[in-house]
Formats: structure tokens, C-alpha cells, sequence
């Protein structure tokens, strides 16, 4: 896939915000700290599009980027920060919720969790979440780089355990840095746009 163009269209906080050109569209989940700003960055070939912040939690909306005029990327705020009070969070929940329930352009979500660590409950708790709405997710496990090679094989096989995936779903290796499971991702939207 080449990316020609990238832009931000909109960034909402209610379904009536939402873009209205039947476009597929990719949501992209995942823990505050994760690495979801690279994880766009990387895959819109952009160095800066979508801002990589200080203070994790700072996404509060649901932001719909363009590409190529043909597909949404969406990126949902994060979960699982503390410093986010209980009044937020119930609010993103609510948004969220509504999303995933009533989005008939929602073809994949892109669970990202860091590969550096097993899956937080907030993790395992999203996946079962997605799972009941029967929404397809692939898992994409980022920061890879920053696992040694000798290790990688062990966490692979100890996040697939923890996920304990439905049959469809999967999980793909990625890293901003050396860029290792861009190709397959685009490839997964290829195939299901």
C-alpha cells in the first residue's frame, strides 16, 4: 500500500460528529502509554501527524484520519490511565461503547499492546469487550525492538496465552523503529477494506 494522502478530518466526542461518507474504517485501541501516536506515525509515513504526548491519557476524542481518501484510520483515547477521572472515563466507555455497538463502517479494531510486558487486565478486559460486540481484532504488539531475539518467541507465546485468541483474530510483531509489521498490517487493511 502506498500512502499518497493523510489528514485529519475529524475529531469527535459524539456520534453525530462521526464522518458520513460510508468509508470503512480502522479503530485503532489500546492503553494510554502505548505507543498509538508512533503506531500512526509509522503507518501514514508521517514523522509528526499525530503528536506523541508527555502525559499519557491526553487523547479525549475519537480522531478519524483519512487516508488516501479511501479508509479511516480512528483512534479512540486510551484506557487504563489513573490520573483520568472516574467521570472521564465512564464518559470515553459510553463513547466507546456507542462505537463499536452502532458503526456499521467498522470493519477492524487494532488492539496494540506493548510487547514488553504481558497484557494488563484493562488489556484482557478490552479484547473480551470486542469480542462481545463479534467485532474482528487484530492483536498488534508494539515496542518489539525493545525485546531482545532470544526472548521474542517466549513473549509472543505468553501474550498469546494470556489473550487465549478466537479463531480469526491474530497478532502481529510490530515496531516503529525498524518498522517490522507495517507491511502486514496494511495487508490486513487491503484485505478488509
Amino acid at each position: 500500500m502506498k500512502i499518497n494522502s493523510v489528514e485529519l478530518t475529524i475529531s469527535a466526542v459524539r456520534r453525530s460528529q462521526y464522518p458520513e461518507d460510508n468509508k470503512p474504517e480502522f479503530l485503532l485501541v489500546g492503553r494510554s502509554n502505548v505507543g498509538k501516536s508512533s503506531f500512526i506515525n509509522t503507518m501514514m509515513n508521517r514523522k509528526n501527524f499525530a503528536h506523541t504526548s508527555a502525559t499519557p491519557g491526553k487523547t479525549q476524542t475519537i480522531n478519524f484520519y483519512l487516508i488516501n481518501d479511501e479508509f479511516y484510520l480512528v483512534d479512540a483515547p486510551g484506557y487504563g490511565y489513573a490520573s483520568i477521572s472516574k467521570k472521564k472515563q465512564m464518559k470515553f466507555g459510553l463513547m466507546m461503547e456507542d462505537y463499536l455497538q452502532n458503526r456499521e463502517n467498522l470493519k477492524q479494531v487494532f488492539l496494540l499492546i506493548d510487547f514488553r510486558h504481558n497484557p494488563t487486565s484493562d488489556d484482557l478486559l478490552m479484547y473480551k469487550f470486542l469480542k462481545h460486540y463479534n467485532i474482528p481484532v487484530t492483536i498488534v504488539a508494539t515496542k518489539v525492538d525493545k525485546v531482545g531475539i532470544t526472548n521474542q518467541q517466549k513473549q509472543r507465546n505468553a501474550i498469546l496465552e494470556a489473550l487465549d485468541l478466537m479463531v480469526g483474530d491474530e497478532l502481529i510483531l510490530f515496531s516503529s523503529v525498524t518498522k517490522i509489521g507495517k507491511n502486514e498490517i496494511y495487508e490486513k487493511i487491503e484485505r478488509t477494506k
